[in-house]
């Protein structure tokens, strides 16, 4: 079973501890540090990779996107995980555009959280519902007719099918219910929509498959 090193940036002590626990008590997550503030984190990175850096964004001494950002300087394979209680576009947005795998809000459960962080390294992108909901309405622009895209003829019915099904917030473990398939399989099959087109996320893949035509808004 893979174990995965997470580093833990949050300024609130209790909540601090709330989420430590969460990782410590996850048979495949462990904790690699948990730090309260942008200085702290920046020194750690300077010395150790670690697999998943879970990130609050309002920190005292700076934001957890200059985190994010660090990282995807120094090259690491480091995925990034906000965990936050700023839902709006302008806070999602910015972390996803910076580098952000996944985006969650605090009030998520704790085992929520913690298979949220397997599920990324797996090749998900987990993201809160309301967040998700959220980002469609962002993202409701005038589709571009399906033929002007060559990605568009790239992708298999499958991946199609997949691809619709993360439009509409559902998880690999959903997915794979609703098309009997294995979570497995469903994260393989996100990866291969990531890398056709050319995105590091769900919502950008939605964005990207909205404008194409793959998909549409209700």
């Amino acid at each position: 079973m893979k174990i995965y090193y997470v580093l833990l940036v949050e300024d609130d002590e209790n909540t601090r501890d709330r989420l430590a626990q969460v990782i410590v008590n996850h048979p495949q997550l462990q904790l690699a540090g948990a730090v309260e503030n942008l200085a702290q984190a920046q020194r750690y990175l300077q010395n150790i990779e670690p697999d998943v850096l879970l990130c609050d964004l309002g920190l005292p001494d700076g934001n957890g996107i200059e985190l994010i950002k660090e990282i995807r300087r120094l090259n690491y394979r480091t995925e990034a995980m906000v965990i936050t209680v700023f839902g709006d576009e302008k806070h999602v947005v910015a972390a996803i555009e910076a580098g952000a795998t996944g985006y969650l809000l605090k009030d998520g459960r704790a085992n929520y959280i913690g298979d949220s962080i397997v599920q990324m390294m797996n090749g998900g992108s987990p993201i809160s519902a309301s967040i998700a909901r959220h980002l469609l309405k962002k993202f409701n622009l005038p589709a571009r007719p399906q033929a002007d895209d060559s990605h568009h003829h790239s992708l298999s019915p499958q991946e199609i099918g997949v691809l619709r099904y993360l439009a509409k917030g559902f998880n690999c473990g959903d997915i794979a219910g609703f098309l009997d398939i294995s979570p497995h399989t469903v994260a393989t099959y996100i990866k291969r929509i990531y890398r056709k087109l050319a995105v590091h996320s769900r919502s950008e893949a939605v964005y990207e498959a909205h404008k194409m035509g793959i998909i549409e808004f209700d």
